[in-house]
């Protein structure tokens, strides 16, 4: 009997913890910029998410293919994650937000302890 209850209470927390996981902000999968200059995809990176460029129109302003940003990002409220993001490429690390919808989402990125930021929509891809 005691086994039992075990296991049941086991079954509880594992369907309480996918629960909540299932209510966090997603923003896995492909997005498009809403520039148009970009698509990347969006997906687990170790315990991070990392937003890695896929095609780049026009690399003119130094973003290529294969670009990463890695987030280090934790639900805000029930569709935004906010953290850090880390790009190698310049070793520049931002404050990020990013709000989630079904087809779309906004990233806003921010440096010098917020002073200068820059809002950018994205639309799914895929």
């Amino acid at each position: 009997m005691k086994a039992r209850k075990i296991v049941l209470g086991l079954g509880v927390l594992w369907l309480a913890g996918a629960a909540v996981a299932a209510s966090q902000p997603d923003a896995s999968g492909i997005w498009m910029r809403g520039d148009g200059n970009a698509k990347v995809r969006i997906a687990p990176c170790g315990s991070d998410i990392c937003a890695t460029n896929l095609w780049i129109k026009d690399t003119s302003g130094g973003e290529y293919v294969g670009d990463k940003l890695v987030m280090s990002v934790k639900p805000k409220s029930a569709d935004t994650l906010a953290g850090k993001a880390f790009d190698p490429k310049r070793n520049l690390t931002y404050s990020i937000q990013v709000k989630v919808r079904k087809a779309n989402l906004v990233t806003r990125g921010c440096l010098v302890s917020g002073l200068v930021c820059k809002n950018v929509n994205w639309s799914r891809a895929n």
